[in-house]
C-alpha cells in the first residue's frame, strides 16, 4: 500500500471524479476498516465510520498535504469520526453477552498465545462505547488522559476510571470458563 497519494489521484478526488474516489476507497479500505473495527460493537457501525471518513476525505482532499504520507491524515480522519460516532450514540448502546462473540479463546490456554487479531476486536467490541472508546485512544493510539478527556468532553479522572474498567472487563472476558451464562454489563 503507498503511503502517499499522486497529485493527479489527488485533483481526480477534488475534482469529483468517481474513478478517482474508487481508487482511493479500494486502496485504502483493509486499513481504514482495521481502524474503525477497533472502535465499533460491530461491523455496520465500522461500515458507517468508515464511509462518513471517505466522505470527509472527498470533501475536504484540499486539506491534505501531499508531503506527508495519507495514512496520517486518513487515521486522524477515522478517529474523529469514531469520536463523533461515540458522541452521537452514547444513549443508544445496548448490553452485549458474550455470547454473541463468535470466539473465545480457550481459558485452559495462555490466552495472550491464542487471540488472534480478529478475536481481540471482538472482545473489545464487546466493551461498552466510553470504555472501548478510551482503551483504543490510549493503549493502541497513544493518546494521554488529557487528550482524551478534550476529544471526548469528559474529565481525566473519568478517562482514567474507563480505561482502568476496561482493562478489567477484558480481563473477565479472557479468563471466564462458561461465557454463555456471562454477560457484560455496561455500567
Amino acid at each position: 500500500m503507498e503511503k502517499f497519494l499522486s497529485n493527479t489521484l489527488i485533483n481526480g478526488i477534488s475534482s469529483g471524479d468517481r474513478k478517482c474516489q474508487e481508487l482511493l476507497y479500494k486502496k485504502f479500505y483493509s486499513y481504514g476498516m482495521s481502524i474503525c473495527l477497533r472502535y465499533a460493537a460491530n461491523r455496520e457501525e465500522s461500515l458507517e465510520i468508515l464511509h462518513d471518513g471517505y466522505l470527509n476525505v472527498f470533501q475536504h482532499i484540499d486539506r491534505y498535504d501531499p508531503g506527508q504520507p495519507f495514512t496520517f491524515w486518513f487515521r486522524r480522519i477515522l478517529i474523529n469520526g469514531a469520536i463523533n460516532y461515540y458522541k452521537k450514540n452514547l444513549n443508544h448502546t445496548n448490553n452485549i453477552g458474550l455470547e454473541q462473540i463468535r470466539e473465545i479463546p480457550d481459558p485452559g490456554k495462555n490466552a495472550s498465545d491464542d487471540l488472534k487479531y480478529m478475536e481481540m476486536i471482538q472482545l473489545i467490541q464487546a466493551l461498552p462505547i466510553r470504555y472501548r472508546t478510551v482503551f483504543n485512544l490510549y493503549v493502541i493510539e497513544g493518546y494521554d488522559h488529557q487528550e482524551i478527556s478534550e476529544l471526548m468532553g469528559i474529565a481525566v479522572g473519568t478517562s482514567k476510571s474507563n480505561l482502568h474498567r476496561a482493562r478489567q472487563k477484558l480481563r473477565a472476558m479472557l479468563t471466564i470458563g462458561n461465557h454463555e451464562e456471562a454477560s457484560i454489563k455496561h455500567d
